[in-house]
């Protein structure tokens, strides 16, 4: 989705982003927009500096990301959200009470629209905490 090296995606965003399913086969140069904020996930395989599990963090400003090993990477990014925000689960907003109404939306099934291809009840969203969720803006 979006683009990434010179090639557009015929999928319609509705904001500017990237998202790239990247196959590593030895060493690589990625390109990134600087403007952006990007995450890196390891779907399988092997790539340096790529745990499994935890998604990786790279700020704005940076314009390549060098990878080596051999697997499957997703590469997601966009323009950095300009206001604090609250993510929990499946949900982003920009309060505990947006969450709070999210959460009951997607437990009542109204609102998120109807998912088709999957024969399952909907997941259930996991109980809130019981605190308030709190507003953070980007960790650098």
């Amino acid at each position: 989705m979006g683009a990434l090296g010179g090639v557009r995606s015929p999928a319609t965003a509705y904001s500017p982003l990237v998202g790239a399913e990247i196959a590593v086969d030895g060493d690589a140069e990625v390109p990134l927009d600087p403007a952006y904020e990007h995450g890196l996930l390891l779907l399988d395989g092997e790539v340096a500096a790529l745990p499994p599990g935890p998604l990786l963090y790279v700020p704005p400003g940076r314009e390549v990301v060098r990878l080596s090993g051999a697997g499957r990477v997703l590469l997601v990014g966009g323009e950095p959200f300009a206001e604090e925000i609250v993510m929990w689960w499946n949900f982003v907003g920009r309060s505990h009470d947006e969450i709070t109404a999210f959460r009951k939306e997607w437990m009542e099934g109204d609102g998120f629209g109807t998912v088709r291809g999957y024969d399952g009840a909907p997941l259930p969203a996991p109980a809130l905490p019981g605190t308030r969720l709190k507003a953070r803006g980007r960790v650098r």
